[in-house]
C-alpha cells in the first residue's frame, strides 16, 4: 500500500511508511534504529523512558454529543473540550508529517462476531511489533479489505502543552469516540495502546449484549471454563498459565450470549522475578518476536528477571500461540467459575473462600488489592489498599454498577461458583508475614475448580463472611486458617476490622446497590 493510504487519518505527507511487517522485519527496523537490543534467548528488549507504566492521570475523553450522558465522567473518565482535541489534533498530526511511520492493521476480539478492525499507526518498530503480538492479527490474504473503525496514532516524541491543548501534562492518551481515533503522545509506554482499545471495547461491546471483563480464562479437560479477575499483580497472568488447562487468554474478555473470547491475540505478562519453576509457559514464551519492556539485561545479553534497578513494573509482550496449551482462536463456553484474585497486602484475608452470589456482586465492585512499598513510587513503608470497580476501574468509560448488572445477570442464569483468592501476604502483614506459596495457591484453585472442595466442610470467615474450606488436597489444614498462622490472634483481629472498615468506607459511594449486596459484605 502506498503512503497516501493515510491521507484518511489525516497524515498526507509522512516519509517511508511501513505496512503490515512481520515480526523479523520489525524487529530488524527497531536494532537498526537502535530503539532495542536482542537478549540471548531471543527476545527483543526496550526501555519506555521516564514512563515505565501507565499514566492514568494523563488519560481523557472528549466531551461529544453522541456519548456525553453515557460517560461516568470524573477522576478516571476525565473530559476534554472539542476545542482543545481540535488543537492537539492538529497539532499532533503535523508532527509526524515527514516521518517514517509503521503501520499495523489488527482486530480486538477472537469471536469473528464482534471483532473490531483497528489500525495502529507508530513512529517506534517496536510500538508495531507491540500492537502486532498483542492483537488477534489479521490474515495476510484479507489486509487489503481492511477497513479500521478505530484508529490509533502513538508518536512519543509530540510532547503536549497543556496551556495549548488541555492536558496535565506533556504526556497525553486522548480517546475520540466521535473521530474514532485515539492519539498517545509524550510516553513510550506501550500499554497505553492495549489499555486504549480495552476502553473503547467495554464502551462499545455492551451495545452488543457482550459482558467486558478485565480478568484471565482458562478451560479445565472436561471444558470447564474459569474467569479470573484481579488488579495487576495479583495473578491473572500467572495462574491462568496452567499446564493442566488450556488458556483462553490472560487480561481482557468478553461473555457473550455464546460464552467467552478473548479480546486480543497476545498475552502482557508482568515478568518480574519471572522464573522457569514457577511459571513454565510463561518462561518458555521468552523467544524471538517476545517484546520485554525494562527488563535488566547484562553485556552478555542476558536477561536478570530479579532486578528492578529500572521498575518493578517489567513486561513481556507475546502473542498467546507462544503458550503451548492456548486455545486458538480464544473462544470458548460459560464460565462454570469465577474467581477474584486479591493479594492482600494485610495478611487477613484467607488464602480461599467461596462467596454466595451477593458476596460476588459486593467483591466485583469492591475490586480490592493492596500495593506495597517498591511497586510504586510515592508509598509508604506500610501497605495501601487499593479498590478498583469491577477490576478494572482506569478502563470503564460507563458507571460500574452497568458492568455489575451484567456480571450478576449472568452469575444467575448460568449458576456460577464464584471464589475468593488470596495471592497476597499470611501469618501477618507485608514485612512481617511471608508471601502466599504459589504450589499452595494453584493446589487451592485446582481443587475448587475440579469440583474436590464441593462437598468439604466450610467455616464463615468471622469479619468477611465468605465460606472457608477446613481442607484441600495437596495443601496442609495450618494453611487455609488465616488467623491461626498469626502469632498474635489479637493483632489478626485488629487487622482484619481494620481492612473490613476500609472496605465499608469505599462501598460507600455505591448508593444505587441492592441491600442484599450491601449486607453481603464483611462485618464492621
Amino acid at each position: 500500500m502506498t503512503t497516501t493510504g493515510l491521507a484518511a487519518h489525516g497524515i498526507c505527507n509522512p516519509g517511508q511508511v511501513h505496512w503490515n511487517l512481520g515480526p523479523a522485519q520489525l524487529v530488524e527496523h527497531a536494532i537498526r534504529s537502535e530503539e532495542g537490543a536482542l537478549a540471548a534467548a531471543g527476545p527483543l528488549v526496550v526501555r519506555t523512558g521516564k514512563y515505565t507504566g501507565r499514566s492514568p492521570g494523563d488519560k481523557f475523553l472528549v466531551r461529544e454529543p453522541a456519548t456525553e450522558a453515557s460517560i461516568d465522567w470524573g477522576a478516571v473518565n476525565q473530559p476534554l473540550s472539542a476545542q482543545h482535541f481540535e488543537a492537539l489534533h492538529h497539532d499532533f498530526l503535523a508532527s509526524v508529517e515527514g516521518q517514517d511511520l509503521f503501520v499495523a492493521d489488527c482486530l480486538a476480539g477472537a469471536d469473528p462476531r464482534y471483532q473490531l478492525p483497528i489500525r495502529v499507526i507508530t513512529e517506534k518498530a517496536w510500538h508495531s511489533l507491540f500492537a502486532r503480538q498483542l492483537f488477534v492479527r489479521l490474515d495476510p490474504d484479507r489486509a487489503a479489505e481492511h477497513i479500521p473503525e478505530f484508529t490509533l496514532i502513538f508518536a512519543p516524541r509530540f510532547l503536549a502543552d497543556p496551556a495549548r491543548h488541555g492536558t496535565r501534562s506533556e504526556a497525553a492518551i486522548v480517546l475520540s469516540f466521535a473521530r474514532r481515533t485515539v492519539l498517545i503522545a509524550g510516553t513510550s509506554y506501550a500499554g497505553e495502546m492495549k489499555k486504549s482499545v480495552f476502553s473503547i471495547l467495554n464502551y462499545l461491546m455492551p451495545e452488543r449484549d457482550v459482558f467486558p471483563m478485565h480478568c484471565s480464562a482458562n478451560v479445565g479437560p472436561d471444558g470447564d471454563v474459569a474467569l479470573f479477575f484481579g488488579l495487576s499483580g495479583t495473578g491473572k497472568t500467572t495462574l491462568s498459565a496452567d499446564p493442566r488447562r488450556r488458556l483462553v487468554g490472560d487480561d481482557e474478555h468478553g461473555w457473550s450470549e455464546s460464552g467467552v473470547f478473548n479480546f486480543e491475540g497476545g498475552c502482557y505478562a508482568k515478568c518480574i522475578r519471572l522464573s522457569k519453576a514457577n511459571e513454565p509457559q510463561i518462561w518458555n514464551a521468552m523467544r524471538f518476536g517476545t517484546v520485554l519492556e525494562n527488563v535488566a539485561m547484562d553485556e552478555a545479553r542476558e536477561l536478570d528477571y530479579d532486578s528492578d534497578a529500572i521498575t518493578e513494573n517489567t513486561r513481556a509482550a507475546y502473542p498467546v500461540d507462544c503458550i503451548e496449551n492456548a486455545i486458538i482462536p480464544g473462544v470458548a463456553g460459560h464460565p462454570s467459575h469465577v474467581v477474584f484474585l486479591t493479594a492482600d497486602a494485610f495478611g487477613v484475608l484467607p488464602p480461599i473462600a467461596r462467596l454466595t452470589p451477593e458476596q460476588a456482586m459486593y467483591h466485583f465492585l469492591s475490586g480490592y488489592t493492596a500495593k506495597v512499598a517498591g511497586t510504586e513510587r510515592g508509598l509508604g513503608r506500610e501497605p495501601a489498599a487499593t479498590f478498583s470497580a469491577c477490576f478494572g476501574a482506569p478502563f470503564l468509560p460507563r458507571p460500574a454498577g452497568f458492568y455489575a448488572a451484567m456480571l450478576g445477570e449472568r452469575l444467575r442464569r448460568h449458576g456460577v461458583d464464584c471464589w475468593l483468592v488470596n495471592t497476597g501476604w499470611v501469618g501477618g502483614p507485608f514485612g512481617v508475614g511471608r508471601r502466599m506459596s504459589l504450589p499452595h495457591t494453584r493446589a487451592l484453585l485446582t481443587a475448587a475448580l475440579s469440583g474436590a472442595l464441593r462437598e468439604v466442610p466450610c467455616a464463615e470467615h468471622p469479619v468477611f463472611r465468605a465460606r472457608v474450606p477446613r481442607s484441600c488436597p495437596e495443601v496442609p489444614a495450618e494453611v487455609l486458617d488465616a488467623r491461626g498462622q498469626w502469632s498474635d490472634a489479637a493483632a489478626y483481629d485488629r487487622a482484619a476490622r481494620d481492612l473490613a472498615g476500609r472496605f465499608a468506607k469505599n462501598f460507600e459511594s455505591f448508593s444505587q446497590v441492592s441491600e442484599e449486596i450491601r449486607r453481603a459484605g464483611p462485618a464492621v
